[in-house]
């Protein structure tokens, strides 16, 4: 049973971790096509990856890649977006891990 939960949990570790890494790189992508004048990524797309767990990449590719730092939309959405999912993974944890 306990090796159950232990590889739920490391799944669960794994899916947030490749949000996040998507989120990264698509702020990183998104910066370089700006720079080139090509197609964008749509902002909804960035938000929408942001608000379903990859709130923690966009918000290090933003400061990183100083992309979209100066949209109000993104500079407010995207720290919301980490604290709610901060205080969903410990309810997560305090609800079903302890």
């Amino acid at each position: 049973y306990f090796f159950v939960e232990v590889r739920n949990l490391l799944a669960g570790i794994a899916v947030f971790a490749g949000i996040n890494i998507a989120a990264f790189a698509l702020c990183g992508i998104d910066k370089s096509r700006a720079r080139r004048h090509t197609y964008r990524i749509p902002e909804a797309v960035l938000l929408g990856l942001s608000s379903f767990g990859g709130a923690l990449g966009m918000a290090l590719g933003m400061l990183l890649f100083h992309h979209k730092t100066r949209r109000l939309k993104f500079t407010l959405l995207v720290p919301l977006f980490f604290l709610l999912q901060i205080f969903l993974l410990l309810w997560l944890h305090l609800h079903f891990f302890l």
